[in-house]
């Protein structure tokens, strides 16, 4: 098993940094900070970034395939023409669809494009007492939102696809496991339901996840300051450590891994002995790892 380090990349402070996105057509990341109602923009090669606020927390993003971001707001999914607006702070959004309008105690949480188009989220369970209120969802321009026949969630995470686009992953972090699932994306249709992994630190959260070229699973711990690859069959081959306890969702460009981290919850203590939390990382690799990038088709 291979150990890595990664170095700040953007020191971002976010409150809940989250939803990391490479877009290679504009070599730029984008990501979020939930908390801070905030969609970010960083090009690695001038060093350039760039934020705009939003009216709602934003809890995940995807590149569309006309050039524009789909947007996961608290409560509904948006569009955007980001490089329209670069000397912005804010952004106008085309409504695409409200999402558990009849729950004001959800909001999205992580999603990620599947391999065909549409597009998979999560909504989060904001009840005081915990209850799993949270859904899964496919969104897609032809047939709008269908709900996903998964098990109720607290925090659904770690959404993303094989190679194929039938095999899917996700989970509840409050779980500490990573489950697996065969994916229709036409029918918007799961099955055969079953444990990918069970995480091997104690009070470690399975955060955001990404398949790599090789259809291993890199996934973010929330807790334990790491990005996890895992082998098809569920075994680690790699950890890259990350200067932030709270890493929160990760992206592969080329031979480089991205990170994510967040702040919230964390005393004073820590953030004197960890102050680049809420930072992007960035870690190189031996190789390239990252697949072609999914892109949702939008209306």
């Amino acid at each position: 098993m291979t150990e890595l380090l990664a170095t700040l990349q953007v020191d971002s402070r976010c409150q809940l940094g989250e939803g990391i996105l490479w877009c290679a057509h504009r070599q730029a990341l984008y990501w979020t900070d939930i908390l801070g109602a905030e969609l970010w923009r960083h090009v690695p090669a001038s060093g350039h970034t760039h934020t705009w606020s939003l009216p709602e927390p934003l809890g995940c993003l995807s590149l569309a395939e006309d050039g524009r971001l789909l947007l996961g707001l608290a409560n509904g999914l948006h569009a955007a023409d980001v490089e329209a607006h670069l000397h912005t702070r804010t952004l106008p959004l085309a409504r695409l669809t409200d999402v558990d309008a009849d729950d004001p105690l959800t909001r999205i949480n992580d999603g990620r494009a599947d391999r065909a188009g549409g597009f998979v989220f999560g909504t989060k369970s904001e009840y005081a007492d915990g209850r799993r209120a949270g859904r899964f969802y496919q969104y897609t321009a032809a047939h709008g939102l269908r709900e996903l026949a998964l098990p109720r969630a607290t925090i659904p995470n770690s959404i993303c696809f094989d190679g194929s686009g039938t095999r899917m992953y996700f989970c509840d972090s409050h779980d500490a496991r990573i489950m697996t699932c065969r994916y229709d994306a036409a029918a918007a249709a799961v099955s055969d339901i079953d444990l990918f992994v069970e995480l091997d630190a104690p009070g470690t959260e399975p955060d955001g996840s990404i398949v790599d070229a090789e259809d291993a699973l890199w996934n973010a711990q929330w807790g334990a300051g790491r990005v996890v690859r895992y082998l098809p069959d569920g075994c680690i081959d790699r950890i890259v450590r990350v200067p932030a306890p709270q890493s929160s969702c990760c992206i592969l460009r080329d031979d480089t891994l991205y990170v994510t981290s967040a702040r919230v919850g964390l005393d004073a203590d820590t953030l004197a002995a960890l102050p680049l939390s809420g930072g992007v990382f960035a870690c190189r690799m031996e190789r390239p790892f990252a697949r072609p990038e999914d892109r949702v088709r939008l209306p």
